[in-house]
C-alpha cells in the first residue's frame, strides 16, 4: 500500500489503512474509538446537519467535550498509516503536517459557534474542515525546513 492510499483510507475511517497492513490490533483499537468518539460526539448528527444549511441546530446536536478529541485520533491514525504503509522509513519530520493539523482542527472546533465568513456561520464541521489548510500551510513549511536541517549536518 502508498501513503497515499493509507492516508486516504484512514481518511475514510480510522483504522482501515492498518487492517490492511495486517496490524488488526491497533486497526480495531482505531476503530473502536473512532465509533466511542463518534457516538459520543453525535458526530453523525451534526454532519449530517450542517451538510443540511443547519449550522446552529449541529452546534446544539454536538458534544463539544467529545468532538474535541476526533481531531488528534483522526490525523494520528492517518500518520500511523502513513508512517507503516511503506517499507522505506517516512520522510524526516513526516509527522509534523498531522500533528499542525490536529492543532489547527482542534482550534477550528473551539471556535466554530463563532467564526462567520461573510456572515456565515461555518459550524462544527466547515470549520474545523477548512482549518486543515492552515495545518498543511504551517507544518509542511516547518517539516521542510527541518529536514534540510538534518540533512545538512554532518
Amino acid at each position: 500500500m502508498t501513503r497515499l492510499e493509507a492516508i486516504l483510507w484512514n481518511i475514510a475511517l480510522p483504522g482501515f489503512s492498518q487492517l490492511l497492513n495486517k496490524q488488526y490490533v491497533k486497526g480495531i483499537v482505531f476503530i473502536v474509538l473512532e465509533f466511542l468518539i463518534n457516538m459520543g460526539a453525535h458526530f453523525n448528527s451534526a454532519i449530517q446537519l450542517s451538510f443540511l444549511g443547519e449550522t446552529e441546530q449541529a452546534l446544539a446536536t454536538v458534544n463539544m467535550q467529545w468532538i474535541m478529541f476526533y481531531p488528534c485520533l483522526y490525523f494520528f491514525a492517518m500518520w500511523d498509516g502513513f508512517k507503516d504503509a511503506e517499507a522505506d522509513p517516512p520522510p524526516l519530520y513526516s509527522f509534523i503536517p498531522f500533528a499542525c493539523c490536529a492543532y489547527f482542527v482542534t482550534v477550528g472546533i473551539m471556535y466554530a459557534s463563532v467564526v462567520k465568513i461573510n456572515g456565515v456561520l461555518l459550524g462544527p464541521i466547515w470549520l474545523p474542515m477548512l482549518s486543515v489548510i492552515p495545518g498543511l500551510i504551517v507544518g509542511l513549511p516547518i517539516q521542510l525546513l527541518l529536514a534540510k536541517k538534518a540533512n545538512a549536518t554532518p
